[in-house]
């Protein structure tokens, strides 16, 4: 080959190189798109190389708020309040004013849409008390979900050279938080919020523009380029998109919808066959022993106490181990739609009211119920260890008691014993029943229906074997589990029966157990 040919060959090489790469490759640039129903990758470009989140920073954030709103700790109409730190943050902002409270759903919404950084240091300082301990669960959450390479730092995406992440991760938590939160995901799909009489447009030009886009957030700083994590649901098709670096919002969203055309016919629409991307915190190596503390109310209230009208099942919680004088109140609970959980605006967390001085009945006999109550449990023997019987996993439970007089809930919580096996009652002899631990491997996804989610997995196993023994045949062939969630660096134990193949047999279920007096919601998990 001549001088000539080896250069048209050498052209010809470049122009093929050229032809490969994205249409607007630079040196910040990063995509990756996945099968939501398979979890396989169907394009990839550094998808694994370290990126600056930005504004999708606040994706995690949201996650994070979504599970204060699980675990009952919050309400939609939960004020939060606005430091003089927070309103100090730069554009982009709400203007929120030192003093001043927002309440969690406008928050949310503020979030989504104006990509409000004021907005995002207001909900790291209420959730987690400073900006730095809620970053901290940020990660620690991302891990959980299996976001190896992300770190961070605050909970808005301003500019820290040491908050990073790439573009698989931000496609993990894409799927992760519509996974675990269908209720609330659907509020990234907001195209215009108002807030005091003013509009906020969201920054996703997709939202109503592109088929099947439901979601879910943009970013940019200068450092990052132009950010954006996309959800398509069409046509039985399910995809995450990431696009990351775009020089110019234009050339990011023209990269993203060439993404979602070339990429979206190559998803599956077959049965999903993807693990489901839930955060687990992982067990302790060991339980600490704790004293008697007060049990949120969000979390006994489905604690049947026999005796009591079903009105007063659902009556405020006081801990045996406060003094006599003191009762703690539970705040009221909140009624939401219908399939949805029923939470409580606040919960417990120790502040106290004091009886009333003048003689009152009803104090005197909570009081003695109490101290019947802690006598009770004073001389109940801790459980040991039983043998395993095939088929039963161990798990590590908590003692819960529960007393009530009149309108009064009372329970403490003893220290947590030795392993003891749990089991389901009226099951066959020859059955092996399984409660699913820490350790156990995730049910076949599917439709679940939610009973609780208690302090303790023995508390969850209880009312899980409460459940079926109301319902009876009803619940046969579904099976109870119990999943835990960090929840404020505490673990939570999800009381759940799971196996449902339709979401009609799954609100049935839930529809049966209400009539029981059990709260209950369904869910696709």
């Amino acid at each position: 080959m001549g001088t000539r040919g080896a250069l048209l060959a050498a052209m010809a090489l470049a122009l093929t190189a050229m032809l490969s790469a994205p249409a607007f490759a630079n040196s910040k640039y990063s995509g990756i798109v996945v099968d939501v129903k398979s979890g396989r990758t169907l394009y990839s470009y550094k998808a694994d190389t370290a990126r600056y989140p930005a504004s999708l920073t606040k994706i995690m954030t949201l996650y994070v708020l979504f599970e204060e709103l699980e675990a009952g700790r919050m309400s939609l109409q939960t004020p939060l309040k606005v430091s003089k730190h927070a309103a100090s943050r730069p554009p982009s902002k709400l203007g929120l004013k030192p003093g001043s409270t927002i309440k969690v759903k406008d928050a949310i919404m503020a979030l989504v849409t104006k990509s409000a950084n004021d907005v995002a240091v207001v909900v790291a300082e209420n959730v987690g008390g400073s900006v730095p301990a809620f970053a901290q669960r940020m990660t620690r959450t991302a891990r959980q979900i299996g976001m190896k390479r992300t770190t961070f730092h605050n909970p808005s995406g301003l500019p820290d050279n040491r908050q990073k992440t790439t573009a698989r991760d931000m496609a993990l938590l894409g799927r992760a938080i519509q996974e675990r939160f269908p209720k609330y995901y659907k509020y990234f799909n907001t195209r215009v919020y108002t807030y005091k009489g003013r509009r906020y447009g969201n920054h996703n030009r997709l939202l109503g523009r592109v088929k099947g886009v439901d979601g879910i957030k943009t970013g940019y700083i200068r450092a990052s380029g132009f950010n954006l994590v996309t959800s398509v649901n069409t046509g039985g098709r399910h995809i995450v998109a990431v696009v990351m670096g775009g020089r110019t919002g234009a050339s990011r969203n023209a990269q993203m919808k060439k993404l979602i055309s070339q990429y979206l016919p190559k998803a599956t629409r077959g049965k999903r066959t993807a693990p489901m991307l839930v955060a687990r915190a992982e067990a302790p190596a060991s339980l600490p022993k704790v004293t008697p503390k007060p049990l949120a109310f969000a979390e006994l209230r489905n604690v049947p106490v026999p005796g009591l009208k079903p009105q007063e099942q659902l009556m405020r919680v006081a801990a045996l181990s406060q003094p006599a004088s003191v009762i703690p109140v539970a705040a009221p609970a909140v009624r939401e739609t219908e399939g949805s959980a029923e939470t409580a605006s606040d919960i417990v967390t120790g502040s106290i009211a004091p009886v009333p001085q003048k003689p009152d009945l009803k104090a005197i006999l909570r009081r003695k119920a109490m101290q019947v109550a802690a006598a009770d449990l004073a001389a109940t023997p801790q459980p040991t260890a039983a043998p395993r019987s095939p088929g039963v996993r161990t798990v590590r439970t908590q003692t819960i008691r529960v007393a009530a007089v009149g309108d009064e809930v009372v329970a403490a919580a003893l220290p947590d014993p030795e392993p003891v096996t749990a089991d389901l009652p009226d099951a066959p002899a020859n059955a092996s029943v399984t409660v699913a631990a820490n350790n156990a491997a995730d049910p076949v996804p599917g439709w679940q229906v939610q009973i609780a989610a208690a302090e303790s997995e023995h508390a969850a196993v209880s009312m899980l074997k409460k459940a079926q023994g109301a319902l009876g045949s009803k619940l046969r062939g579904y099976d109870p589990y119990t999943e835990p969630v960090d929840s404020g660096g505490a673990t939570l134990y999800r009381a759940r029966f799971v196996g449902f193949e339709t979401k009609t047999a799954a609100w049935n279920a839930c529809r049966d157990l209400k009539q029981k007096r059990f709260n209950c919601y369904a869910v696709y998990q």
